[in-house]
């Protein structure tokens, strides 16, 4: 059985081979399968972790470029990536802030791209610090 084939594919189908393969008594191909699935549930864990970092930078390159433009909607935007960020750390705890810090040079540049296209201008945001994604109030007024 190509595991890491089948896993990459669906999650679904490879646990019930895992089950199929257990029913028959094949213990080790079974204990592999398990393996590579918990591998593929650690992938996507951690592309759903850098998708909700890319939100959030996003919002914060966009608040900081465009003031006059700032919202309730982008304000929760950011509260709800930094929610969704820490759900995902709460149900996953080895996607901890080294790793959020990994991924953060990479989902910066992802962030910039998108929030110029969606302003339709260029920013002059060079970065955003951990204190600005994950301390700082994002409040109208």
């Amino acid at each position: 059985m190509n595991w890491q084939t089948l896993s990459t594919d669906s999650h679904y189908k490879t646990a019930v081979a895992i089950l199929s393969e257990l029913e028959m008594g094949h213990v080790d191909e079974a204990v592999k399968g398990v393996e590579e699935l918990i591998e593929a549930l650690s992938r996507s864990e951690k592309r759903a972790l850098k998708s909700q970092l890319v939100r959030l930078m996003l919002h914060i390159i966009k608040w900081q470029s465009q003031p006059e433009r700032r919202s309730r909607s982008w304000a929760a935007s950011i509260q709800d990536a930094r929610d969704e960020i820490a759900d995902i750390q709460d149900e996953t705890p080895s996607l901890n802030n080294a790793v959020i810090e990994s991924l953060w040079e990479k989902a910066f540049v992802m962030a910039k791209r998108d929030a110029q296209a969606e302003m339709g201008k260029k920013s002059d945001v060079q970065n955003v610090s951990w204190q600005e994604a994950f301390v700082d109030e994002y409040e109208l007024g």
